[in-house]
């Protein structure tokens, strides 16, 4: 489809992908296609309540092939500053509406993602590799996010604060900061978007949604299914954009005036380019940046529980979350069980393979870089004493074997660097002491784990664990019940839970003075 064609004209939309990648399974030497309602396969940008072209368009590949899926508007500066003013200028109609209002709209978007979840599943497993299970799994999860704001948007509550004097009354008000911008990865390309939306909508905010230039489809769905759900026009608005074009619309979505707020998912690194360019106009601004997480197992831990955790925590989504273990360390005591027993794990559960296969648990990863980086945490480990156990090898395109160190020491890169890909480094360690002093040897802090009995020791190295998240018994953590953020260089802020919409608000003081006793 090109930008200027409508997807309506069609009732169903395939692209077709053939491939033939050897040194992966024959399971990957099938044919692969993308089919999905027309209407939700969308390759224009999404502003002020009309689909627009941009002069140039941008391909968008399926990861496990490299082949083209379709090619999406690459919009640019001028699109960026279109997509604010829409959303400046329905701030203040948005903002009159009631909460009840918000959240009845709030709901409807969350019904149709649930009613178009499998099709919806099937954009990311094609423009992220996502296997379908997980796929399926991210749009409960991201639809998720709008039922709880749904909810929240009604529970803005303000203060009466008792006064010192009689003839006054005081009053905190709480109120939508405006125009937000919103900045969103690739590896959860709807819940990443949804987690922050859900909420900025809900306090009264409006939004300008740069996705990732790896995943656009996912986050025009999402505009699709907001347009069927009813809110109003300039409320939602997505900008997709060329990895060439990101600099100049991310400039506009972090300086222009009209934009209160940013919120951003990604890499420290980037993170921190935004917060200086956010800062000539002192905007408000979350971050959910990278992380480290350390995987901490004592010996006194249920070992089948703790490679259960292992399995989940690092293998979800190929190892490419922000919360994914990177790091684990694994007491002498019951080290050589725990090994013996993930390994054995990796072996049964594991499967390399094109994401829309049901046999497949392990995706690509997101291009050839990822890989690359992965290959080279690997190859430097070995080279400073590690001993490969499962994997270790690189596959073709953007393929990497799952793979399991052993002999790990803290000077790896593997254990410096987050890794975004599918390698468990192993350390073994002899006391509490020394693992918390290479947990918290990190200028990350996002989320971290803990596997013990010993209730005691649970909450000292729950306390001591410098990070946002800590799961204790427990690898998968994420629901919109609870905060998600980190602390040190993981982040600013918090999303989810009753506090995230807070970071779309303000406080107002209101002095109401001159009252008769």
């Amino acid at each position: 489809l090109s930008p200027g064609m409508s997807a309506l004209c069609v009732l169903k939309t395939r692209c077709f992908l053939r491939q033939v990648l050897p040194g992966l399974p024959a399971a990957m030497h099938r044919h692969y296609s993308l089919d999905v309602s027309a209407p939700l396969l969308r390759t224009q940008g999404y502003v002020d309540g009309r689909w627009v072209s941009a002069a140039s368009v941008f391909p968008v590949l399926d990861p496990a092939t490299g082949k083209e899926i379709t090619r999406v508007a690459d919009c640019g500066a001028a699109e960026a500053k279109q997509a604010v003013d829409a959303a400046y200028k329905a701030f203040h109609s948005w903002k009159q509406c009631t909460a009840k209002e918000r959240s009845i709209l709030l709901r409807k978007w969350f019904d149709l993602l649930t009613l178009h979840k499998e099709d919806l599943a099937k954009l990311i497993t094609f423009e992220s590799g996502k296997p379908l299970r997980e796929a399926v799994g991210e749009i409960t999860y991201a639809a998720s996010f709008l039922e709880w704001f749904s909810e929240e948007a009604r529970r803005v509550y303000g203060d009466i604060v008792p006064s010192p004097a009689k003839d006054r009354k005081i009053l905190l008000l709480k109120q939508p900061v405006g125009v937000a911008s919103i900045i969103t990865p690739w590896n959860f390309p709807s819940a990443m978007i949804t987690r922050k939306v859900g909420a900025a909508l809900a306090a009264g905010c409006t939004v300008v949604v740069k996705p990732a230039e790896d995943t656009p489809l996912s986050a025009l769905a999402l505009a699709e299914l907001a347009e069927q759900a009813g809110i109003p026009a300039g409320v939602f608005n997505v900008v997709p954009c060329s990895r060439e074009k990101t600099p100049s619309v991310g400039e506009v979505l972090c300086t222009d005036p009209l934009v209160a707020k940013i919120s951003f998912t990604g890499s420290t690194a980037t993170g921190k380019v935004l917060l200086k360019m956010a800062a000539d106009t002192v905007k408000k601004a979350s971050m959910e940046l990278g992380g480290h997480a350390p995987f901490i197992v004592f010996d006194s831990a249920d070992v089948d529980k703790a490679v259960a955790g292992a399995m989940g925590s690092k293998f979800r989504n190929s190892g490419q979350t922000c919360v994914c273990s990177n790091r684990f360390l694994v007491q002498s005591g019951i080290h050589d069980r725990f090994m013996e027993k993930l390994g054995q794990a990796m072996d049964a559960e594991l499967r390399v393979g094109h994401g829309s296969d049901p046999e497949t648990t392990q995706g690509p990863l997101i291009n050839a870089r990822a890989a690359e980086k992965v290959a080279h945490q690997v190859s430097d480990a070995v080279s400073r004493g590690a001993k490969v156990l499962k994997g270790g090898k690189r596959l073709d395109g953007s393929f990497m074997e799952p793979t399991l160190l052993a002999n790990v020491s803290t000077e790896m890169l593997c254990m410096k660097e987050e890794t975004f890909g599918p390698l468990l480094p192993v350390i073994r360690f002899n006391t509490e002491e020394e693992a918390l002093a290479i947990a918290n040897a990190s200028n990350v802090g996002l989320a971290g784990y803990c596997y013990s009995q010993d209730v005691s020791q649970i909450w000292r190295v729950a306390e001591a664990l410098e990070v946002g998240i800590v799961g204790i018994n427990e690898g998968l953590l994420s629901t919109p019940e609870a905060s998600f953020g980190g602390v040190k260089q993981s982040g600013l802020g918090c999303e989810g839970s009753k506090h995230g919409i807070k970071e779309y608000l303000e406080v107002k003081y209101m002095c109401f003075g001159g009252l008769k006793p």
